[in-house]
């Protein structure tokens, strides 16, 4: 399965990778240079931290170019009136009779904590491309699924506020 990326993804990751090899990389070698110098490394613990965190910057960098490669680009827009990418959508849920807020968002962004759900999820899939007033199904298998009704759209954006996975 490859992530769904917008542009601004692409930008963003493209940007963080760009700052890590140029910035993060140089100091983080020197760090691992000046730790070592100091002697004995069995029980140099500076020595050990500049090493995890120059190893964890590597990792970040692999992780993002992997992102990148293999991502699929979806558009972010949408119709005015439609549950679009980016858009932050109140759902009624009749089992529950209650009203929830969820944000559509790429799967880099997904933090189902802060009721951020992409589109490929079962809820974000039923919604997706729907309109206020909408009755939807949302499908978690072949045997279970339940209905939302859109309540409202609005028409968020990405300002980069969404934190992107770790890892």
């Amino acid at each position: 399965m490859h992530d769904e990326l917008t542009q601004k993804d692409i930008d963003r990751m493209t940007e963080e990778i760009e700052h890590r090899k140029l910035v993060v990389r140089p100091k983080a070698l020197e760090d691992v240079k000046e730790a070592r110098a100091q002697g004995d490394l069995s029980e140099n613990f500076e020595y050990k931290a500049a090493k995890k965190f120059k190893n964890e910057n590597e990792s970040r960098i692999r992780y993002l170019e992997n992102m990148i490669k293999t991502a699929r680009i979806v558009s972010e827009d949408s119709s005015e009136d439609e549950v679009g990418m980016n858009n932050t959508v109140d759902l009624y849920f009749e089992d529950d009779d209650m009203v929830e807020t969820f944000k559509i968002v790429t799967t880099v962004r997904i933090d189902a904590l802060n009721n951020k759900i992409s589109r490929e999820s079962p809820l974000g899939a039923a919604i997706f491309g729907h309109k206020v007033g909408d009755r939807c199904e949302v499908k978690i298998d072949d045997t279970h699924s339940y209905f939302v009704t859109i309540k409202k759209i609005e028409n968020t954006v990405d300002d980069g506020s969404d934190k992107m996975r770790r890892f």
